[in-house]
């Protein structure tokens, strides 16, 4: 077979891309500080004030925080993986999904997401990332093979 025919064939076989509009850096953080105002922020005062009385108990107990980012995290993925947005996220028309099929992630791997996060905010290192990548990745997407993607409205 010639050279020409053969390369004709190589470029039909390929699949066309998907042109995929990655969310900008700013949307993500601006979208995880309304998601922090309103999902983590009333889940903190009810235990300080409903369940635990006050201020001073809540900041005496060590099991109290612990258990408002365990709901936080579970709110969290439960919205991922129903929605693939979040309020902040969807107020900033960003979506949640697996890298390679573009579709919502479980709950499972949601929930595991929100602790790769904790941790690459812990290290800092993990947040960083996405300036030195094209498809502008942080370290909990590359863990969990997920894309934060800016959709249409």
């Amino acid at each position: 077979m010639r050279f020409r025919k053969l390369k004709k064939q190589t470029k039909q076989k390929r699949e066309p891309r998907v042109q995929v509009l990655y969310a900008s850096y700013p949307d993500r953080i601006k979208a995880l500080i309304t998601d922090t105002f309103m999902i983590y922020a009333p889940i903190l005062y009810l235990i300080a004030y409903v369940i635990m009385g006050g201020k001073d108990a809540f900041q005496s107990s060590q099991l109290a925080p612990l258990i408002g980012v365990t709901l936080y995290g579970l709110i969290y993925a439960v919205l991922l993986a129903k929605f693939g947005q979040t309020p902040g996220k969807k107020a900033y028309n960003i979506k949640v999904l697996d890298d390679k099929t573009f579709e919502n992630i479980s709950f499972l791997r949601a929930f595991i997401r929100f602790i790769a996060f904790l941790f690459s905010a812990t290290i800092l290192f993990g947040l960083l990332t996405p300036f030195y990548r094209k498809d502008k990745k942080a370290l909990h997407d590359i863990i969990c093979n997920t894309v934060e993607i800016q959709i249409k409205d």
